[in-house]
């Protein structure tokens, strides 16, 4: 093969690596910051880039073992390496991505509706009141609570179902 293949397949590597840098670059600022929804576009584009690195530099392991020097190897492997790095990297911060979604999804209680929280699946008055109860307090700050044991009992409302409602507004309240 021709050192003008060569050439090209480098700077293609290049060309890509350096492609890499600034989509991980910008994939590190969203992984920073809240996720909006749009690292699902940046990560398919970083795999697809790393895909075609990968490429890149199997052609370039093919043209050198049809004979190449020891300088050509050793940029060889300079390029894996970089591939590497960038893969690792990329996965840490997809990972890291993850475990803080995950996390924000586990806490972030302001997403349940209480609204629509119902003990039983029948309308009665003391539901509506329940109900009523349970917007009021989200309007003036405060912790909604059932009054008395009565009123669980009324709303065949269990006690594990009351502390999570009250686990829940209590958690708003104080986040």
């Amino acid at each position: 093969m021709e050192a003008s293949s060569w050439d090209a397949l480098r700077k293609q590597a290049r060309r890509l690596e350096a492609q890499l840098d600034d989509q991980m670059i910008a994939y590190r600022k969203l992984v920073s910051m809240k996720s909006d929804g749009s690292e699902n576009d940046i990560e398919s584009d970083i795999e697809r880039s790393l895909k075609q690195l990968q490429q890149v530099n199997s052609q370039m392991q093919s043209w050198l073992s049809s004979g190449g020097s020891e300088v050509l190897s050793h940029t060889l492997t300079r390029h894996m390496e970089i591939l590497q790095d960038l893969t690792q990297e990329f996965y840490r911060l997809r990972s890291s991505l993850r475990v803080k979604q995950q996390h924000a999804s586990l806490l972030d209680l302001r997403d349940f509706d209480r609204a629509k929280f119902d003990v039983d699946t029948g309308d009665t008055a003391d539901q509506a009141l329940l109900r009523q109860q349970a917007a009021i307090s989200r309007s003036s700050g405060q912790v909604g609570l059932p009054l008395c044991p009565v009123v669980l009992e009324s709303l065949n409302c269990s006690y594990d179902i009351f502390i999570i409602f009250f686990f829940v507004n209590f958690k708003e309240k104080n986040i």
